[in-house]
């Protein structure tokens, strides 16, 4: 019994340190609720919102949403001193972001623009299409408000934050296998101003 447990503490103690190596564990992406199980080779991107003042909780719901429509890779909040890829910044302009997909390693920015929240889009909209922006989608304009990419081309009565099914195929597309095989992050800022 005592070679059994050892056994099980080395490989407990391998996968952890191969996954702080990675970038990628199954167990972190766990922490949130997530209807769509994330694989055991799911992608963690942290996310710092530190200077997002009052887009945080809006943040945290674009995050969960992403994290409840995908399995291939979550969005965890960074921690203190903390690495992030995507570091989210309140701004006074449009919302706007760079296009990913961002990898670990890697770093990406999402502004979230008052001009927007001030002409009447919802916020937590805003947050999960910005975020979709560093999951490599780039807007698809004009569309209808089942499209999350469409951004403000669906008006400001539109409040929808779900990825449709071809945008969350792309996303776990972007994420899916090594990521050593995809491209990097595109790096282009995307401005949703209509």
């Amino acid at each position: 019994m005592p070679r059994r447990t050892s056994l099980r503490v080395l490989v407990a103690a391998t996968t952890a340190a191969l996954a702080l190596f990675t970038g990628t564990t199954g167990a972190v992406a766990a922490t949130g609720p997530s209807p769509a199980a994330p694989s055991a080779a799911a992608t963690t991107l942290y996310y710092d919102d530190s200077q997002a003042a009052e887009f945080r909780d809006a943040v945290a719901a674009g995050a969960r949403v992403w994290n409840e429509n995908v399995s291939n890779v979550q969005l965890v909040r960074a921690g203190a001193g903390q690495r992030a890829q995507i570091i989210v910044l309140a701004s006074d302009g449009w919302p706007q972001a760079n296009l990913g997909p961002v990898r670990p390693g890697g770093q990406v920015r999402v502004w979230m623009g008052r001009q927007g929240v001030e002409e009447g889009y919802d916020p937590v909209r805003i947050a999960a299409h910005e975020l979709g922006h560093s999951l490599g989608l780039p807007d698809v304009k004009p569309g209808p408000c089942s499209s999350l990419m469409s951004g403000s081309t669906a008006g400001t009565a539109c409040t929808n934050p779900v990825p449709n099914a071809s945008e969350r195929a792309r996303v776990e597309s972007n994420y899916s296998g090594t990521l050593a095989h995809h491209a990097p992050a595109d790096g282009r800022v995307l401005v949703d101003a209509p």
